[in-house]
């Protein structure tokens, strides 16, 4: 069992990564990315393979309180150099502190800072003509900084810095409590250093709070599960932080509450006993019935009335549109389950002028390509070996959160998945741990296969919009 990330892995990944940026660029020159957000993606890369693998040996023999701390001081570290950053290379780029295809970011910015500086006859009138709950909970919470700190944007985006440590500290603690402390480590040390969740902590939008809250409420509910005292206090903190998950995307707080109720039916009685069960389940129930109760379950039927349809509209939308891909209305849920651990595939080509934040992202995507194979590999393991049932809790939220994703029309859209990351990171950790040497074998085998599907979905980009 390996207690650290192996250096044959990570230096394999970067040379993929270089090997693909250049077959690209070679392949499709003339439309290749930019020399800048080719250099995003390197770092992005180097970065996290580099000091996943270092960093998982220098720090496991530190005692628990030492390691807890290194990796929250150098998380917020990396995120706050991140905020920094991003905020003036943004307004020199754009002319503002927004990402290039600034949509929701800037409209989360003038909704909060006008619940501030208009006041609360607005707030009102935005209650009564909001599109449904999931939209208030962000423009309110971003109000509530604006009004505290005269409408700083960097105030806001340093706090997602704290927010996103602290998040890698708890991560080590559910990681810990279901695979043991190395392989904790292994997960807590590869969120620190997750491209995903530091480029999001540059932006305004709603993710990195949403990814903290799920992550806080998974771990009051892993603790409430497997502590043996029974605390009234613990099962509010887990019910609440699933509710308020509502206000922010109505079908997280449906995968949250799903995960809980899913782990009381099907976890072993040796981990959570009937008594436990009925007590913690009623007050679930209750729960269920009160968040789900009038416009939230509308919403969440409404969601799942339309899923295939509105993932169809979307598909044909995206073909039709001026700049669009005529390819994309072949896209849905059978071509994206296969592959909805592992997608989306890194953008290293400029599709005329457009889509500057996927390319900006680029080494993001190739992590996660690269990263799904230890995912993959770890729950296979589980099933196979029988152990699902004492991971319950996690397995059912990734699985149902992304079972709902797939059928989707954000099936191929990172920022979507980012809820996620963590837990999936959970899982990665466990397959490392678990690898030998058959298991290399396969993965010199997903390598190939990633180098072919990078290659495939650039050249479906650039063909899909006649550009080659």
């Amino acid at each position: 069992m390996l207690d650290y990330i192996p250096k044959f892995f990570t230096k394999n990944a970067i040379v993929l990564y270089f090997i693909a940026l250049i077959a690209v660029s070679v392949l499709f020159m003339g439309n290749q990315t930019s020399f800048i957000f080719m250099l995003f993606g390197m770092v992005e890369v180097c970065v996290f393979f580099h000091f996943s693998n270092q960093d998982s040996i220098a720090w496991k023999k530190l005692s628990e309180k030492a390691f807890v701390n290194k990796i929250f001081v150098t998380a917020l570290i990396i995120r706050v150099i991140y905020v920094l950053f991003s905020y003036y290379f943004y307004t020199i780029e754009t002319g503002k502190p927004f990402e290039y295809g600034t949509a929701d970011s800037y409209g989360y910015h003038e909704t909060a800072s006008d619940f501030v500086n208009i006041g609360w006859n607005y707030f009102v009138n935005y209650i009564k003509s909001s599109t449904g709950v999931s939209d208030l909970g962000y423009p309110t919470y971003l109000s509530v900084i604006y009004w505290l700190t005269d409408d700083s944007i960097m105030v806001a985006r340093l706090l997602k810095a704290l927010y996103s440590a602290i998040a890698c500290v708890l991560i080590y603690k559910i990681a810990s409590r279901h695979f043991g402390y190395s392989t904790g480590r292994m997960a807590a040390v590869m969120c620190v250093f997750m491209p995903h969740l530091i480029y999001y902590c540059g932006m305004h939008l709603k993710e990195t709070e949403m990814v903290f809250i799920t992550v806080a409420f998974m771990e009051r509910a892993d603790y409430l599960l497997v502590s043996k005292k029974f605390n009234f206090g613990n099962i509010l903190v887990a019910i609440l932080l699933a509710g308020s998950l509502f206000f922010f995307r109505t079908v997280l707080g449906a995968a949250a509450l799903f995960s809980l109720i899913t782990a009381l039916m099907l976890s072993p009685s040796k981990m959570v006993g009937k008594k436990k069960k009925l007590l913690v389940g009623s007050w679930v129930v209750i729960a269920v019935v009160f968040f789900m109760g009038g416009s939230i379950m509308s919403e969440v039927m409404e969601i799942w009335e339309k899923k295939e349809s509105q993932q169809e509209i979307s598909m044909e939308w995206r073909s039709e549109r001026e700049g669009g891909n005529k390819f994309a209305k072949y896209a849905g849920a059978a071509v994206f389950a296969p592959l909805i651990f592992t997608i989306p595939f890194p953008t290293m080509i400029d599709p005329g002028g457009i889509q500057q934040d996927q390319q900006m992202i680029n080494g993001n995507n190739f992590v996660k390509n690269i990263i799904s194979f230890f995912t993959i590999l770890g729950i296979f393991l589980l099933v196979f070996r029988k152990q699902w049932r004492e991971h319950i809790l996690l397995l059912s939220f990734v699985v149902g959160y992304i079972g709902i994703l797939v059928f989707s029309e954000f099936a191929q859209s990172e920022r979507f998945h980012l809820p996620t990351i963590p837990f999936v990171l959970i899982f990665a950790a466990y397959g490392m741990s678990q690898m030998t040497n058959k298991y290399k074998r396969y993965y010199t085998y997903w390598l190939i296969f990633i180098f072919v599907a990078v290659i495939g979905w650039n050249w479906f980009k650039l063909a899909g919009r006649g550009l080659v």
